[in-house]
C-alpha cells in the first residue's frame, strides 16, 4: 500500500481530498481552464505533463486507473491526445461522464491540401471558443459532479468569462495594428486555424503539412512552402516552444529570404515562471510574439514590452 501510494505521488495522480469528487483532465491547457471552473469544487487532476506534446504523450497505469475511477473526465477530443483516447473511450463505455470540449465548440475543418475536410482539435486558440468550453465545463460540473456547490461553479465561471472577454477585445486591439498585407501565419504544423479566423489571418502554410507533430515533412513540401513565403514575403515563422526548431530552420535556410524563427506556446502550458503557466498567460504571449513578429507597431497601451515570450505578464496573476 505504501508503494502505490509513493507511485500515486510520483505520477501526479494522489488520490482526492476526502469528500471532494475527482475530475481528470487530459491536457494541461483544458486542465488550467477546469481548475479556474471548478475552484475548490473538485479536486482535478490533470495527465499531460507542463511542456508536453498532446498528441504524443503517454500516461501511466496508475494514471488509466485515476480515469476509470473519475466523477468526470474533461478531454479535448476531434484525435488530438492520441495516446489517451481509448482510455477515455473505456471509462466513457464503463459509465463515466466525459465532455469532449473540441466536439462542442463549433470546430472548424482543415482547409490544407493534405487535411482537408478533417476535423481541427485546436480550437483554443480562439478564445471566444474557449468561452463556449468554459460554460460547458461548468455545466457538466453541475450536472455530473455529486457534491459540488453549482453557485460556486457558476460564480467561479462567470468571473473566468470576464477575463475570457478582457482577453479577447485585448488580442483584438493588438492584432488590429499589424498592416493588413502582413496577416500572414507560417507555424510549425496546423495549429492556428481558429485564431486566423477569429482575428483576420491568413496562413499561409505550416512547416509540417499535418494537423500533428508525430508527421514530417518532405523535401518538396519544404520547398513549396518556401515559395510561397517568399511570394508573400513572410517575415516570421512560429515554432512551437515545446518542439526543436530544427525544422522551422530548415524552411528559412530553403527560402533564402530574412526571415525570423519565433517561439510561440501552441499546444502545452509551461511550469510556473517560464511564461506559460496559464491559459491567458499563454494567449497573451504568444499575441505579443505574433503582433510583434510580423511588425505591428507597440505602444504602451496596447503591448506589454518583452524581449522573450516568458517575460509577459498574466493579468489573472496580478
Amino acid at each position: 500500500m505504501v508503494g502505490l501510494l509513493g507511485l500515486l505521488a510520483l505520477t501526479g495522480c494522489a488520490a482526492p481530498a476526502s469528500g471532494r469528487p475527482s475530475v481528470v483532465v487530459t491536457t494541461n491547457i483544458l486542465g488550467d481552464i477546469t481548475r479556474q471552473i471548478a475552484g475548490d469544487e473538485a479536486e482535478v487532476t490533470v495527465l499531460m505533463r507542463p511542456g508536453a506534446d498532446p498528441h504524443s504523450f503517454g500516461i501511466s497505469a496508475p494514471q488509466a486507473a485515476r480515469i476509470e475511477q473519475a466523477d468526470l473526465i474533461v478531454y479535448n477530443g476531434l484525435g488530438l491526445e492520441e495516446n489517451v483516447l481509448r482510455h477515455v473511450a473505456a471509462a466513457r463505455d464503463a459509465g463515466v461522464p466525459a465532455l469532449a470540449v473540441a466536439e462542442r465548440a463549433d470546430p472548424l475543418t482543415y482547409a490544407s491540401d493534405d487535411l482537408a475536410g478533417r476535423p481541427d482539435p485546436h480550437f483554443w486558440t480562439d478564445p471566444t471558443r474557449v468561452r463556449t468550453g468554459a460554460r460547458l465545463i461548468a455545466e457538466q460540473l453541475i450536472e455530473h459532479v455529486e457534491g459540488v456547490d453549482a453557485a460556486a461553479v457558476r460564480a467561479n465561471a462567470a468571473r473566468y468569462d470576464t477575463q475570457l472577454d478582457d482577453l479577447t477585445r485585448w488580442m483584438t486591439d493588438r492584432f488590429d495594428a499589424i498592416p493588413e498585407q502582413r496577416r500572414n501565419l507560417v507555424t510549425n504544423h496546423h495549429v492556428f486555424g481558429y485564431l486566423a479566423q477569429r482575428f483576420g489571418f491568413r496562413v499561409i502554410g505550416a512547416v509540417i503539412p499535418s494537423g500533428t507533430t508525430l508527421a514530417s515533412p518532405s523535401a518538396a513540401d519544404l520547398k513549396s512552402l518556401a515559395t510561397a513565403i517568399e511570394q508573400a514575403k513572410v517575415p516570421a515563422i512560429f515554432a512551437d516552444s515545446s518542439q526543436p526548431d530544427r525544422l522551422a530552420q530548415a524552411l528559412r535556410n530553403e527560402s533564402h529570404v530574412d526571415v525570423r524563427v519565433l517561439p510561440l506556446f501552441s499546444e502545452s502550458l509551461t511550469e510556473e515562471g517560464r511564461g506559460a503557466a496559464t491559459y491567458l498567460q499563454m494567449m497573451r504571449a504568444n499575441t505579443t510574439t505574433i503582433a510583434d513578429g510580423l511588425g505591428a507597431p507597440t505602444s504602451a497601451s496596447t503591448s506589454t514590452p518583452t524581449s522573450t515570450p516568458a517575460s509577459t505578464p498574466d493579468p489573472a496573476r496580478s
